[in-house]
């Protein structure tokens, strides 16, 4: 089977496994991440090939709808491309790059596994958790989970451990202050960083209106 077959396959099997995932979780997120990480990819010295499956396979089953189980994602990941017959070496990689692409995964001091090939599908990820989309994400699953927009008497944890991180039920502005306006700071390649810039002054302009409009200021 031809990386342009296992890459096709991988196309098709993700779109049908993720046709109910919430909005900001689906189909269209982790293309957008796959293009992202191909548009960086030109950039930097990887194999696209691993980085392409990593792309497309990094939200297989996240772990925040699953109960915080962090294993089952790599599972389907793996068991699928064994049956594509991936090599065994890539297959190893890729299922590296899902268990270390999150943001969370950032907050363990015990992360030891790096490529460049996690950097780049990382900075791709990281894309588009902020901008435009990435606002749009935030409150689609602060909606799906009922979480507040906005609470001025809950004050954004800016020292979070992974564990709390996971449990947080924070309002999602806070959100904002807890991940989203970090990433900018926390992307690996000169393409992510222009890329990351613009999206993270459109973050801080939206933050502004947002506190206007709360305050019914003119």
């Amino acid at each position: 089977m031809t990386p342009e077959t296992i890459i096709s396959e991988t196309i098709i099997f993700v779109k049908k496994t993720l046709q109910d995932a919430e909005g900001g979780h689906d189909w269209f997120h982790v293309e957008r991440v796959y293009k992202n990480s191909l548009l960086i990819a030109k950039h930097e010295p990887v194999d696209t090939f691993v980085v392409s499956l990593g792309a497309l396979l990094h939200d297989i089953a996240d772990s925040k709808f699953h109960n915080g189980d962090e294993t089952i994602g790599p599972k389907i990941a793996r068991e699928f491309l064994f049956k594509m017959n991936v090599d065994s070496t890539a297959i190893e990689h890729i299922i590296a790059i899902i268990e270390n692409i999150s943001f969370k995964s950032s907050l363990d001091d015990n992360q030891k596994f790096w490529s460049k090939e996690l950097d780049v599908v990382q900075d791709a990820d990281r894309l588009d958790a902020i901008g435009a989309i990435g606002i749009a994400r935030a409150f689609n699953y602060g909606g799906f989970k009922n979480r507040a927009l906005y609470n001025p008497e809950i004050k954004p944890d800016l020292n979070m451990t992974k564990e709390a991180y996971k449990a947080s039920k924070a309002p999602t502005i806070n959100h904002f202050y807890e991940k989203l306006l970090l990433l900018k700071n926390k992307m690996n390649t000169k393409t992510g960083k222009e890329l990351a810039g613009k999206r993270h002054k459109f973050m801080e302009l939206y933050l502004q209106q947002f506190y206007k409009e709360w305050s019914s200021e003119l």
